[in-house]
């Protein structure tokens, strides 16, 4: 099982940049892009919560969990 990041999906129906979202986590725009693509293994869950906090959505909105071969 692999675990999709859909961040990029929740900006867009936020009409929010990225750049807003770093300034209004206090993580760097570079950390919000690693998010985006899935290229981290990890992410706290005080940062998941404030990303939470400023989008109005539940960590279920940004997580998706896929079999192994779908995506």
């Amino acid at each position: 099982m692999q675990i999709v990041v859909r961040l990029d999906v929740m900006l867009a129906r936020r009409k929010m940049r990225s750049r807003e979202l770093s300034e209004r986590v206090g993580i760097t725009e570079q950390n919000i892009s690693l998010l985006k693509s899935g290229k981290v293994k990890g992410i706290r869950f005080e940062t998941l919560a404030r990303i939470c906090d400023v989008l109005e959505c539940q960590p279920g909105d940004l997580l998706e969990a896929l079999p192994d071969g779908e995506m």
